[in-house]
């Protein structure tokens, strides 16, 4: 419903039940909760702030959640739609993993990594896993990279190229976010890089 809200950072507050700002837009001041790592990056109040955000509906309330980067709300969504995996879960494993590390993971299936973070046991790793990496490779729709990057890239494996793709259009990137990404990604590489190289790189691109 909402992709981002861009507006005046007017309030914050920490505690054992979570982060949570209010960004103030138009008169109305929207309360999201959010990341740890990312509470610690806001800026100073009355500063402008865009934070992408998440509306999440149960039976008995509406709220936010809120992100400084779009690829953290766009794989929180990801997570929560693994059975067993809320709001709070989510927010766990996006304060203990980076993105890029946590798809790694994902996509090499370590689930004994996602066993770092705090609350999640084994079988509910394994879980997290199998569904996560169905939904992140099941991307149909590959289209190629700029072929003057690829050419200049020596050793470069397609299906490693293939596979940051998928993932990135997973993530609600589109075609030519991730062809222009990719391809900046490519034309400084120096030697074989692995998709995971691939993925990581390009989401600190399409973060900038």
């Amino acid at each position: 419903m909402y992709d981002y809200i861009n507006g005046k950072f007017t309030y914050k507050t920490s505690g054992s039940k979570g982060c949570y700002i209010t960004v103030e837009t138009s008169g109305v001041g929207y309360r999201f909760e959010i990341m740890e790592r990312d509470f610690v990056n806001l800026p100073e109040l009355c500063e402008t702030l865009k934070i992408y955000s998440v509306l999440l509906h149960r039976e008995d309330k509406m709220s936010f959640c809120g992100f400084l980067k779009r690829e953290d709300r766009d794989i929180f969504n990801i997570l929560t739609s693994v059975s067993g995996v809320g709001s709070k879960m989510a927010l766990t494993l996006l304060n203990s993993f980076e993105v890029s590390d946590l798809v790694g993971f994902v996509l090499d299936g370590n689930f004994k990594e996602l066993t770092r973070a705090k609350g999640v046991g084994p079988k509910l790793a394994q879980k997290i896993i199998l569904e996560l990496k169905d939904k992140l490779t099941s991307y149909n729709d590959v289209v190629p990279v700029v072929a003057s990057a690829c050419t200049s890239c020596v050793g470069v494996k397609s299906q490693n190229v293939e596979d940051a793709q998928m993932v990135l259009l997973s993530l609600g990137y589109n075609k030519d976010e991730v062809s222009g990404a990719i391809s900046r990604v490519l034309a400084s590489v120096t030697s074989e890089p692995s998709a995971e190289e691939i993925l990581k790189e390009s989401l600190k691109v399409l973060s900038i």
